[in-house]
């Protein structure tokens, strides 16, 4: 684990993206257990809970009503619909978190990513996940139980949001877990050291004599 930083910063906003199935989560997931100066920005959803999924842990799940109601208070960072489902990222939160010197990943797509830049300019740094294969993504998918229409249909979206990698700052193969979060970890490490996000740096400077 790095020494805490002795300069004052603002948060980064890493944004992990890739399509259905390719490890996002236990990226993100290991990514946090390693990183505590790191939180998991909560979605909201209109997709029903799975198996396991705790309100307020995995997602905030809201029926469509609820949703739009958020969007017209603005009250959401970026929102998408993927799947016939929406997702959107509570601003209030994530806002803070960066003015505290806190970073915050997001597990959202290529939709998300873009607009999350242009809500936060200069916060965001984005990374794609792609899989080995298309026959190791298929194989992924098909480990989670799902049906073969509904595979077939995430294979299809997985072709559709591979197309937008060259929009994101790094792209990642995900082969084997623990070199993926090692290279995750070098990426939020090298974003916390970026000038720009060191406000602190010139006080600091500045008492070095």
């Amino acid at each position: 684990m790095l020494p805490p930083m002795p300069i004052d910063r603002r948060g980064v906003a890493l944004v992990i993206a890739g399509p259905s199935g390719v490890g996002k989560t236990a990226i993100t997931r290991a990514l946090l257990a390693a990183e505590p100066l790191a939180s998991l920005s909560v979605s909201v959803t209109t997709r029903a809970p799975r198996p396991g999924e705790t309100e307020g842990a995995d997602y905030f799940f809201r029926d469509e009503a609820e949703f739009a109601a958020l969007v017209e208070r603005g009250e959401l960072l970026e929102w998408a619909e993927v799947f016939d489902r929406r997702y959107g990222t509570p601003r209030a939160p994530v806002v803070k978190a960066l003015e505290d010197g806190r970073d915050v990943i997001f597990d959202i797509d290529w939709q998300g990513h873009r607009k999350l830049r242009a809500a936060l300019p200069g916060d965001v740094v984005g990374l794609f996940v792609l899989p080995g294969s298309r026959a190791a993504l298929e194989k992924r998918l098909a480990g989670r139980g799902d049906v073969q229409a509904a595979i077939a249909e995430r294979m299809r979206g997985a072709a559709a949001e591979i197309a937008h990698w060259p929009e994101f700052d790094h792209v990642l193969v995900n082969e084997d877990l623990a070199e993926a979060v090692g290279a995750v970890r070098e990426v939020l490490h090298a974003a916390r050291l970026q000038t720009a996000r060191q406000r602190g740096l010139a006080a600091f400077v500045g008492g070095l004599g």
